[in-house]
């Protein structure tokens, strides 16, 4: 079966919420055969590797299985919060894109929604 090396968003979508210098991001898969592979590849230290440079200091990983869904409490992300930050993006709604992008994982076809643009990368792999 051919694998390629794809960013997380060709099988799932998230959402992010804030609370001070504490961001939260929930990442769900499209479909059910996407979550397996989520659930053991989106690991809380890729997440911490990907938001390091940002400034955080520990990810937290929670299960949600009958939502398909990871939630990753990742803390001091968000350059000390709303009030204090000087950050463009104070709230980090922008971080759950940043991971959907930067999280790469091998996908198969199978795995893929049936609308997803990502279907023609595998056309070109034969």
């Amino acid at each position: 079966m051919i694998k390629l090396n794809l960013p997380v968003h060709s099988i799932a979508h998230a959402r992010a919420g804030d609370k001070g210098d504490v961001s939260n991001i929930s990442l769900i898969a499209y479909l059910d055969s996407g979550w397996p592979i989520i659930e053991k590849l989106a690991t809380k230290e890729k997440v911490l590797e990907i938001f390091k440079h940002m400034g955080a200091t520990r990810v937290d990983r929670y299960k949600l299985p009958n939502l398909r869904a990871l939630n990753f409490v990742i803390h001091s992300a968000l350059g000390g919060g709303v009030n204090s930050s000087l950050r463009l993006d104070r709230h980090g709604k922008t971080l759950s894109s940043h991971l959907l992008h930067e999280l790469i994982i091998p996908i198969s076809k199978d795995l893929l929604p049936i609308n997803s643009p990502y279907l023609e990368k595998f056309k070109e792999k034969k």
